[in-house]
């Protein structure tokens, strides 16, 4: 077939067509619900042009990549709302978020949180006019004209940066005219519920030089009862924050003292050792091996690496004697160094190294938050030097380890391959093979993927896995980069059947990530009440009065003993009270003891959320929550 004309496969039926045919054109259909759609892991609207062949997938509101297409159609209709009331504002950039969209807009005054109600209103209108949404493709001299003519500076500036030669697009609704790469809805009338939910100030380009912009927030839904279902977990979500719930449970805490670290309190430490074990008992098995590294080295080591050309203002750097030290915010220059210890066999590979030890990296003060962005971490890290041929078996070990910690969690993930950046390290033709060797993988697991282009690391890309909460939030956590750059820089090789000496492949990759934050997301996923297996306290014990504490403290040592994490509630208060501090500590079981569960050998049993259990025979029932408490690996 001519590379002038592209095949496509739409809904089972085959098209040939010029290439640069927008879908529109071929007189399909769309699905009612269809807001785009996906070709070779790209997302187009129905108005750009196709130009190359595939299968077309349809893209909904459900997908994250179809919400954002949503989303930032929304955030043009902001805008269009804006430019309505005020036409003299100039507009900045609008994207689309994780919940829902802003638009940097730069106006004549501030903009008050009660006007917000008259651009909400405006653009309700602009919705029930249902304009057609319409691509234009530009030269850059048509592109300054247009903008220019409009009196757009802040558009004309971001005009002014784009490369020569790429292609310069925008989208017209009705008036209203704004420069975007898209892909958008194809009209208006698609966005049926909306809600503004807040106003702050942002500076140009993030440069305290440049004007200060107002930054309106807002979301958006196919449906009010969507919309209102996500308005109730708004609430929810300040209900769950973790910065709230955690120190309240007695999890951890921050100090002014130590911003970006944070202080674990004895049950958070316990919760901490707990997601820790788990991972322990689940790369055991697998073959890795646990290693300890450095923490602080000199920089001709970060020099080698890449990180000083590409990572350097995340880093800590130590001046002291004449000589300069980077803390570590990564262990791979580590793992490379003790892979390159000894002489490695074709038969030694795969070696899978595995740490948890700490790192730290310069997040600037404004963007810490809780655990969520930390200066100090740890990760359930590892990598694994591998032979060419082995990285398809080795990449499906990381998929199954990330499904398992996933589902044990409740938690479906989506996937997304990021690829090659601007500023990317080593030779493209490495960077070519290892994104077709991730793609490959993704294909033969049958699992379906987004692609981010620009957005791999900068020694190579990687597969990052989103996980979904109980409210449907999307939390990067898992990741999995394939290197075939730092082996070259350490000149790690090993010594292949025919003698000669060959390159490993890296593969970096952690299953929860931070620690930290991951332990903050699942504070909130699950409200703080974790499932028995993880709390940190799993069982308190309440005696009902003082003469049955000895019997209390000896049904927490049979507890111990057995594994299961127990304490006993001595304070000298009423049992109902007890009952309740328990609740509100969201203690998975407590066993109240009284005298006749003394004297009959029996505990009675509440558990969360089933509630009172009755009577059960000790240590019988010991057995049964021996079961129940067990690590899911």
């Amino acid at each position: 077939m001519s590379r002038d004309r592209v095949e496509l496969i739409v809904d089972d039926q085959a098209f040939e067509v010029e290439a640069g045919t927008p879908l529109k054109a071929l007189g399909i259909t769309p699905p009612p619900d269809a807001v785009a759609f996906t070709l070779n892991g790209r997302v187009y609207d129905f108005q750009q042009g196709i130009r190359d062949s595939g299968r077309v997938a349809w893209l909904t509101f459900r997908e994250h990549a179809g919400r954002e297409v949503f989303r930032h159609s929304s955030a043009h209709l902001l805008a269009q709302a804006v430019k309505r009331l005020w036409p003299e504002a100039q507009l900045g950039t609008g994207p689309a978020t994780e919940e829902g969209f802003y638009y940097d807009i730069l106006l004549p005054r501030p903009l008050g949180e009660s006007e917000l109600s008259s651009v909400e209103e405006e653009m309700r209108r602009i919705v029930q006019e249902d304009l057609a949404i319409e691509r234009l493709e530009l030269s850059r001299e048509d592109a300054m004209a247009l903008f220019r003519d409009r009196g757009e500076g802040l558009k004309l500036d971001i005009i002014a940066r784009i490369p020569d030669g790429t292609t310069i697009s925008a989208y017209r609704q009705g008036e209203f005219v704004d420069l975007c790469t898209g892909p958008h809805l194809p009209s208006t009338g698609r966005i049926r519920a909306l809600k503004l939910t807040g106003v702050s100030g942002a500076y140009w380009r993030g440069d305290e030089a440049n004007p200060m912009l107002t930054r309106i927030y807002g979301t958006s839904y196919p449906s009010q009862e969507e919309l209102d279902a996500h308005l109730y977990r708004i609430e929810e979500a300040k209900r769950r924050d973790h910065r709230r719930l955690g120190p309240a449970l007695g999890l951890f805490s921050f100090r002014e003292e130590a911003p970006g670290f944070t202080f674990w309190h004895p049950k958070g430490q316990r919760l901490y050792r707990t997601l820790e074990e788990f991972s322990r008992r689940l790369q055991e098995p697998r073959g890795y091996q646990e290693v300890a590294t450095p923490w602080i080295y000199r920089v001709g080591l970060w020099k080698q690496s890449g990180h000083w050309d590409h990572y350097r203002e995340n880093m800590f750097v130590i001046e002291r004697e004449d000589e300069t030290l980077g803390v570590k915010p990564m262990n791979c220059p580590g793992h490379c160094l003790l892979f390159q210890s000894e002489v490695r066999s074709y038969r030694d590979l795969p070696i899978r190294y595995a740490e948890y030890s700490p790192l730290s990296r310069f997040e600037r003060s404004g963007t810490l938050h809780g655990l969520m962005r930390v200066r100090g971490l740890h990760q359930d890290d590892a990598h694994l030097f591998v032979r060419e041929d082995q990285i398809g078996e080795e990449m499906q070990g990381v998929l199954d380890l990330v499904d398992h910690v996933y589902r044990t969690f409740g938690m479906p993930y989506e996937v997304v391959l990021s690829t090659r950046p601007e500023d990317y390290m080593g030779a493209l033709e490495l960077w070519e093979r290892a994104e077709s060797a991730l793609r490959e993988v993704l294909e033969r697991r049958g699992l379906p993927y987004q692609i981010n282009p620009g957005d791999g690391a900068f020694y190579g890309p990687k597969l990052d896995f989103y996980a979904v909460d109980a409210l449907g939030r999307r939390w990067q956590c898992a990741t999995a980069q394939l290197d075939f750059q730092l082996p070259v820089q350490f000149d790690l090789t090993y010594v292949d059947r025919d003698g000669q000496a060959k390159r490993p492949v890296m593969i970096h990759r952690a299953i929860m990530g931070s620690l930290e934050r991951f332990i903050g997301i699942l504070v909130e996923h699950y409200g703080g009440d974790f499932p028995l297996w993880l709390a940190p306290i799993q069982v308190r014990v309440i005696p009902v009065a003082d003469a049955q504490i000895p019997y209390a403290e000896r049904v927490a040592t049979s507890l111990g003993s057995a594994g299961i994490r127990a304490e006993v509630d001595r304070k000298n208060q009423k049992l109902g009270y007890k009952v309740r501090e328990a609740e509100v500590d969201k203690i998975p079981v407590v066993l109240v003891v009284g005298r006749r569960d003394e004297e009959q050998g029996t505990v009675s049993v509440r558990m969360r959320p089933e509630g009172d259990l009755g009577a059960h025979p000790w240590p019988d029932y010991l057995e049964v929550l021996r079961v129940k408490a067990a690590m899911p690996v």
